[in-house]
């Protein structure tokens, strides 16, 4: 049995034939969601694959919350983090034209916000931790890319 702790985020997926809610599970640094009966996984949001297919998500929207602590004054806060991703069309090669995160942190009354192209997550967090007022820390997350 795998000592790697699961965590399901609610969300949303839209393209241009609508707009579905989905799940999305992160096991250590694995991701994957279901979206019209197709499972779909990968390391990083921006790669996540079809199962037995080939190609990446694509052309679409994904927008989803989860619950990230924020330590401050020797207290751990609650805050949310608002994602949207939006991942462009396929180029010829496979890889994808664009995919742009946006993350918002909801905490203390506040609304912090960063976006980056590329979808690196990481980066994200680190300029939301830019704007945190002294003293305030992002809490640990599983480390997840865009």
């Amino acid at each position: 049995m795998s000592s790697e702790s699961t965590e399901v985020w609610a969300g949303w997926y839209r393209d241009r034939q609508g707009a579905e809610a989905v799940s999305i599970a992160s096991r250590g640094r694995q991701l994957c969601t279901r979206i019209r009966g197709v499972e779909y996984e990968g390391a990083a949001f921006a790669a996540l694959e079809p199962m037995g297919a080939e190609g990446l998500l694509s052309s679409c929207v994904l927008e989803w919350d989860m619950p990230l602590p924020v330590h401050a004054d020797g207290l751990v806060h609650r805050a949310t983090l608002s994602c949207l991703l939006t991942l462009g069309e396929p180029r010829p090669d496979g890889s994808l034209d664009r995919a742009d995160l946006n993350l918002t942190l909801h905490y203390g009354g506040a609304a912090f916000e960063a976006g980056v192209a590329g979808g690196d997550f990481d980066d994200a967090l680190d300029r939301l931790q830019r704007q945190l007022p002294p003293g305030a820390e992002l809490g640990v997350r599983a480390p997840v890319d865009a």
